[in-house]
C-alpha cells in the first residue's frame, strides 16, 4: 500500500464559495498532496477558516465564471500534476491508492473520473448518472478550460486515461439546495444560449419532456425508484427554467433594439 506522500507531486485545487459544510471532508480525503490551492469567491462563512487550518494557499477573487476561475487557478499550481475538485467532491482511500499508482508512470496527460453521485441520501445508479465523468486529474500546463457560463469542460492537449475507482459525489445537500442551485444553473445556461443566438422555440416546449423522458426511461431512471422520479422530474423543470429565462432575456434585447 502507498503512502501520503506518494500524492506529493499533485497540486490539488479546490473552487470555493460558501462552502464550510464540505470542505473539510474533500479536504481531508485528500491528504498527502504536495500543495493545496483554494479560490474563493467571497464567502461569508467559515471557509476560509477551515481552508487555513488544511494549510491550503488561500486566494480570494471576484467570480466570472467556473472556467476563468480555474484558469486562474491553475496559473499558481508548482507541481507536476494538478487535481481539481469541487468541495463537495471527495476520495475514497481505493481512489488515492489508484491515482498515487497511476502518477508515477502515466504515459498519459490526464485521466477521466467517473462520479459515484448521491442525491436525497442514496446512490443513483441510472438516469445517466452512473455515466458521469470529469477530466479533472492532468499534467500542469497541459490544457485550459475554454470559456462557458455554465458546464465548463477541460481540453487536455494529449492522450487522456481512464481511473477505474470512483470520485464521491453528493451535490446537493436538499430539496432547497437543489433548487437554489437550479435558479443558477438555469440563468447561466440562458445565457450561453442568448450568447449563441438560441430562440426559445420549440425548446421550450420540446425539450424539458425529452429530458423526462430520456433519464426515466431511456436512461432507466425509475430503477432509481423515488429517488429516481424526483431527480428527473426536476432536471426537466430545470430545463424549462432555462427556456423561460432565454425567453426574458430574448425580451430585454427586442426592447433595447426598440
Amino acid at each position: 500500500m502507498r503512502t501520503e506522500t506518494d500524492l506529493s507531486r499533485i497540486s490539488l485545487i479546490i473552487i470555493t464559495l460558501n462552502e464550510e459544510n464540505n470542505l473539510s471532508r474533500c479536504l481531508e480525503s485528500a491528504r498527502g498532496v504536495g500543495e493545496v490551492i483554494v479560490v474563493d469567491s467571497m464567502s461569508t462563512d467559515g471557509t476560509l477558516r477551515i481552508a487555513g487550518e488544511y494549510g491550503a494557499r488561500v486566494f480570494t477573487r471576484e467570480f466570472v465564471s467556473n472556467a476563468d476561475q480555474k484558469n486562474w487557478a491553475m496559473d499558481q499550481a508548482t507541481l507536476e500534476w494538478v487535481l481539481i475538485l469541487d468541495a463537495d467532491e471527495y476520495l475514497s482511500d481505493a481512489l488515492r491508492e489508484e491515482i498515487a499508482d497511476r502518477i508515477m508512470s502515466a504515459r498519459e496527460n490526464g485521466f477521466w473520473l467517473y462520479r459515484r453521485n448521491e442525491f436525497l441520501g442514496r446512490v443513483v445508479k441510472h438516469c445517466g448518472w452512473d455515466r458521469d465523468r470529469v477530466l479533472r486529474l492532468f499534467r500542469r500546463g497541459r490544457g485550459r478550460y475554454p470559456e462557458r457560463a455554465v458546464h465548463e469542460r477541460f481540453e487536455l492537449d494529449g492522450k487522456a486515461g481512464r481511473l477505474r475507482e470512483r470520485l464521491d459525489h453528493i451535490p446537493y445537500r436538499d430539496l432547497d439546495d437543489y433548487i437554489e442551485r437550479m435558479k443558477s444553473y438555469s440563468r447561466r445556461g440562458a445565457l450561453e444560449l442568448h450568447r449563441k443566438g438560441r430562440g426559445r422555440f420549440p425548446g421550450m416546449v420540446l425539450r424539458p419532456s425529452a429530458r423526462f423522458l430520456r433519464m426515466y426511461i431511456l436512461q432507466l431512471g425509475f430503477l432509481d425508484g423515488s429517488v429516481g422520479l424526483t431527480l428527473c422530474s426536476l432536471a426537466a423543470i430545470s430545463v424549462f427554467f432555462k427556456y423561460a429565462w432565454l425567453r426574458e432575456l430574448s425580451l430585454r434585447g427586442l426592447e433595447e433594439d426598440r
